[in-house]
Order: C-alpha cells, then structure tokens, then sequence
C-alpha cells in the first residue's frame, strides 16, 4: 500500500520591531532575565495595552509579500490557557478576524512549480520563557508581549523536501521585506508541523499528528520523514494513528510523544475588551504595497531575462538577500559581464566561505573584487588560472585584485612577438615531436601549449598560444 504525506506548517515569526507588541518595552535577543519589562507584559492589575503601530505595517507588509488579501477590519481576541510564562493567563492573538488570508508562496521541486496556498496571517504576543535548573523552575518575561505573526498554510505540503523549501522561501521573503531576521537559532521563526497520510489517489484526510517546535530547517524535514516513515509501519500494519502532540529528537532522529491531543483544545477565543477593532484603509495598504522592494520571484525573472543568468544560476543568488546584494552591487562595478560575475560568486567565493565558515556579508573578497578580477579576465591582463591565484591572495589579505597581479607579477602575455619567440625556442628544442604532429599526431598541440605555459610560468595568453602555435605547426 502506497502512502502520500499531507503536510500543513503553522510558522511563527517574530517581527523586527525594537518594542513589544504593546507596551514600550525593549525586544532585546540575550538580555538580562526580566530586564525589559512593565507594568503591561508583566500582567499588572490596571494596565492597558496599546498596538504597536510598526507591529502592524510589519504584519501588512509581510502579508502582501506572501499574496494574501489583507483585510480593513481585523480583531484582537484573548486565547485562554495557563502557563507559567503567560502572565495574563491569555495570549493576545487573533481568531475569527484576522489581519489577512488566502495567500500563496511559489516553490521548486525537483524542477517542478507548486503553489502553497497560506490560509491565514494573524499577529499576536509571545509568551516568556520557562527555565529549568535542577529542581527548581524559573519565569523570565523579557520575550512576553514580543510582536509575532502566525502564518498558517493550508496542506498543500506533500514531501519533506517541499516543507523545507517552503520554509526557506518564507524566511527569505521576511528578510527580504526587512520585516524579520527569522533566525531560527535565536528562536524569531519557529515551526510547528501537521502530518497525516493517506492513501495514494484518496481525497480524504488521514488522522493528523503534529510536531512541535522544531528548530532547524534541517531538522524539519528530517522529523518529517521520520513520522511518514512511523505512521506507514502502523497503518501497514492495520494499526491506526493516535491525534497527538509529539515533539522531534535531534539526536535520535525520531519523535516522541508530548501529549495525546483526541479533541481540539477549548481556548475560549473572545474578543479583547482593552484593544479596539484594528481598523485600515485600503490607501494605507496600497501605501505600504507600494514600498514593497524587489521579491525573491521578481528579482530570479529579472537576472534570466534582463541579465542573461541560467534559472539555476538566478535561483541560487536569490535565495539570500545578502548573496543577492553582493552580485548586483559586483555587476553594478563592471556591468559588461554579470554571467562571468554570477560563475565566480556562486563556484569560486561561496565554496571558500562555507570552507571558512564566513558569512557573505563579512566576505574578505568584496564586490569590487570580484567585478575586478572579471574585468582582468576580460581584458586578457590574466587567465582563468591565473585568476584563482590572485582570488585566493585576495581572500587571504583583503588587497585589490589589480594590486596583487602588480606585486606578483602575475600580468599575462599578451605580445605575439613575445609569445612567437618562445614558440620558435620551444618546436627547435622538440624536432621530432614537430614531425609527428606534422605526420597527423594533433594530440601533440597539447604538448607545445604545455611547454609555452611552462617557459612564460602560466602568463601567456593560452587563446593566442594556441592560435600562434598551430599557424607555426601546420605553417
């Protein structure tokens, strides 16, 4: 019996505001325990929240980048339940009106296009953390009230691999927008998965598992191949799947269950009496659609139509907005050659920054250096070889590529006269390997080529030795 997963993410990313959703507090990565606190996350009796008005252009912003429709009139309501960290005994969130809904995010699998369609965006707080020392428990509420959006995608996910990139995609396009840094690490872009399986060519939905707080991209689609995986062995066993809460263990690579989850939980949704309608115009939406900058999308189409890139080459220099950065601003400093541009970036400088663990925004070799070292190519001042000899001097002592090719001597040659009187020393040292070539045996140009590289110590210009070479031979 075939099995196809059905897979839904509910994703919260964390808004890159500098307050909390509402009060004034500080959103501070790393800070002292309940330093960034007051009266309002801190649950006080008598205080008031307030709507942090950059909170909300990031939640439109980040909703009309994922193509949702935003809606004019959305509603805070109380999700109840208690948790040590929650210090309302409510979440601030959004239920039956949210901000927006109906949105979609394109992928590439295996080649192929499929659309994720996203069912809602809400903004909401975050809770504060629990820590856990030996036998005691302690509440830190810096995080408490911190700005968050929910984007919850409807099950259109059917591998592994598609969750993955679905991710990727979605924590590029907040970068993008600048709405979020989406740091999985730091805890800003969390991911809960949904998993059933059903029958290959059934329409109808297994029972759902989902999987908490998972927090790689990696281990994301490693959780969800482990839980296909699980669920087949019992379902091809005649077993049937339990509705729970499990949770994706790093080390083993499989998951465990967390809770049994038979009915939806009764958050007792209704709507905030202390925060009004949010209520927006659609000049304020089309304000912020039209601040937008260049996708993800709109900027892969861009470097195949306008600037001649492969897909593949487009696709990999998009899928970071810094890596993206790096490239225009390299092409901008030699506009002649953005193919030869996009070739060194992708197979020479971003091997040896994953080699050194480098991050493409603190790269020793900067955009000027790459369109340089081009711009030399081009103008036949050196090889292709030659060029990883001085890139690697580069990324050693952060020098501009023309002042390491001074320094080195590394200039090609270029002179035919030059060349010619090489070429003549080298067929009189080599009668007989002359004569064979002459009898039919091509193969040997190889061998003259070699010789001329090795007397002019890999300057000479091997586009015009090989033109020299064979006007001399078959002369």
């Amino acid at each position: 019996m075939e099995f196809e997963p059905v897979i839904g993410l509910e994703v919260h990313v964390q808004m890159a505001t500098k307050t909390k959703c509402f009060c004034s507090c500080k959103v501070e990565y790393g800070a002292e325990p309940n330093t960034n606190v007051c009266p309002v996350c801190m649950a006080l009796p008598g205080s008031l929240p307030v709507l942090n008005k950059k909170a909300l252009e990031y939640a439109v912003k980040a909703s009309l980048a994922l193509n949702c429709e935003v809606h004019n009139l959305s509603v805070f309501a109380r999700k109840n339940y208690f948790y040590p960290d929650l210090p309302k005994g409510y979440q601030i969130s959004q239920y039956d009106k949210p901000l927006a809904t109906n949105g979609y995010i394109d992928i590439k699998v295996d080649g192929k296009t499929e659309r994720i369609r996203i069912h809602r965006l809400h903004m909401e707080e975050d809770a504060g953390k629990t820590i856990h020392q030996g036998q005691y428990s302690y509440v830190d509420l810096n995080r408490a009230g911190t700005p968050l959006m929910e984007i919850v995608s409807e099950p259109d996910i059917h591998s592994p691999v598609g969750a993955r990139l679905y991710l990727e995609k979605l924590r590029n396009i907040m970068r993008y927008i600048g709405v979020s840094d989406a740091d999985m690490e730091k805890g800003q872009l969390r991911c809960d998965v949904n998993i059933s399986l059903r029958e290959k060519g059934s329409d109808k939905f297994g029972t759902k598992v989902e999987i908490k707080n998972i927090n790689s991209f990696r281990f994301v689609q490693k959780a969800i191949e482990y839980e296909i995986e699980r669920q087949a062995k019992i379902l091809r066993k005649g077993g049937e799947i339990v509705q729970e809460t499990r949770l994706f263990d790093e080390k083993t690579g499989k998951t465990f269950s967390m809770r049994s989850k038979e009915e939806a939980h009764d958050y007792r949704y209704f709507p905030d009496p202390d925060l009004i309608p949010v209520r927006i115009t659609q000049e304020y939406i089309n304000s912020i659609k039209e601040a937008l900058p260049e996708l993800p999308d709109e900027k892969e189409k861009r470097y195949v139509e306008q600037l001649k890139l492969t897909e593949y080459d487009a696709e990999v220099l998009v899928a970071d907005k810094d890596r993206a950065l790096f490239f225009e601003k390299a092409v901008e400093t030699y506009p002649q050659n953005p193919k030869s541009i996009a070739n060194w970036i992708i197979n020479e400088l971003l091997g040896k920054l994953n080699e050194e663990g480098i991050q493409i925004q603190d790269s020793p070799v900067k955009p000027e250096h790459i369109a340089q070292i081009v711009q030399l190519i081009d103008k036949g001042d050196i090889s292709s070889k030659i060029a990883k000899q001085v890139f690697e001097e580069v990324f050693k002592t952060g020098k501009e590529p023309i002042k390491v090719v001074e320094e080195k001597g590394l200039k090609q040659v270029s002179d035919e006269g030059q060349i010619k009187q090489i070429i003549q020393e080298i067929i009189d040292k080599h009668p007989e390997e002359v004569e064979k070539y002459k009898a039919g045996n091509k193969k040997l140009l190889g061998f003259f080529v070699g010789q001329v590289m090795k007397a002019t110590k890999g300057k000479a210009n091997p586009k015009l030795v090989n033109q020299l070479l064979s006007k001399v031979l078959e002369g």
